[in-house]
């Protein structure tokens, strides 16, 4: 028995390696940094040791712009691509004749480069002295007026970011969805529709908690994802995301922590870290307690 023990931690060494080396130090090396008060990146040397960095994060007004984009983009995109993304995959269930087809075509977005993507959504919303942009010559149509969406106000911004990272994640979680469709024993809907139960409550009652681990999951992930959301906003709007106020917080740290003016200041960098983590951490351990209740396995 201890053999087995011993041969099954061997297995599990590699991992156990490569998890500490490439995630749990560096952690802990954040964790260290945030706390070293004027810390010279060069010289290795700190003026001392204290909570300052995370005063500065937290007064600082770029950040707590970061955080109110990151907190907007988290609730409107995650509950919105998840209940699209399972109505469409409910409707890709549904049909038989070119299922194939259509499940790659809503596939093709996840596999485009991220930047190309947002340049055809900055094309398709911005708005020139030349041409208003095709969302606003749709719009006209309606008799509404055009909206600069790239330079113009922050709610339009805002919108366009929202619907350039619902169209991205989109792909994923239908895919992931339809699999868990497809997942469902056939026998629960027979002994359904024989106890004479509407299409309604079937979804409600069989097909919801069935696939509960699967949206449980996408879910969180879906949490996670949207607070590390940079490379979206600089794709729309440029890599100077504090002027059109459209930065996150991991916008933040990597410009706090590449600042070109000042050289960098990775102390301060390292306190916005540890706060999304903290952030991402308790949003986490909710979804987890939350789960408990709803989600069947």
């Amino acid at each position: 028995m201890e053999n087995k023990s011993m041969k099954g931690w061997l297995y599990l060494l590699p991992a156990i390696l490569f998890l500490g080396l490439f995630m749990v130090y560096p952690l802990i090396d954040v964790f260290v940094y945030s706390f070293e008060e004027g810390y010279d990146f060069v010289s290795q040397t700190a003026e001392g040791v204290g909570l300052f960095n995370y005063s500065y994060v937290l007064h600082d007004p770029y950040f707590m712009q970061a955080v109110k984009n990151t907190f907007i983009l988290v609730a409107v995109t995650v509950p919105a691509s998840t209940v699209l993304a399972l109505l469409i995959s409910l409707g890709l269930s549904s049909i038989t004749r070119l299922r194939n087809l259509f499940q790659t075509v809503y596939f093709l977005p996840y596999v485009s480069n991220t930047l190309a993507v947002g340049l055809v959504f900055m094309i398709l919303f911005d708005k020139t002295d030349s041409a208003p942009g095709l969302i606003n010559v749709l719009l006209s149509i309606f008799g509404v007026e055009p909206v600069d969406f790239i330079d113009g106000p922050y709610w339009a911004k805002m919108l366009v970011l929202c619907l350039y990272t619902i169209w991205v994640v989109l792909p994923f979680k239908i895919l992931v969805l339809t699999s868990a469709l497809a997942s469902v024993d056939e026998t629960y809907y027979k002994a359904a529709r024989v106890d004479g139960t509407s299409k309604a409550r079937i979804f409600r009652k069989v097909t919801l908690p069935m696939i509960s681990p699967t949206m449980f999951y996408l879910i969180i992930t879906g949490f996670i994802g949207a607070f590390k959301a940079y490379s979206d906003a600089v794709a729309l709007f440029g890599e100077n995301l504090n002027v059109a106020e459209m930065n996150t917080i991991v916008g933040y740290v990597y410009e706090v922590l590449y600042d070109e003016a000042g050289g960098g200041y990775p102390s301060f960098a390292s306190a916005a870290a540890i706060i999304l983590f903290v952030i991402v951490l308790t949003i986490t351990c909710i979804n987890l307690m939350v789960s408990k209740k709803h989600v069947h396995y």
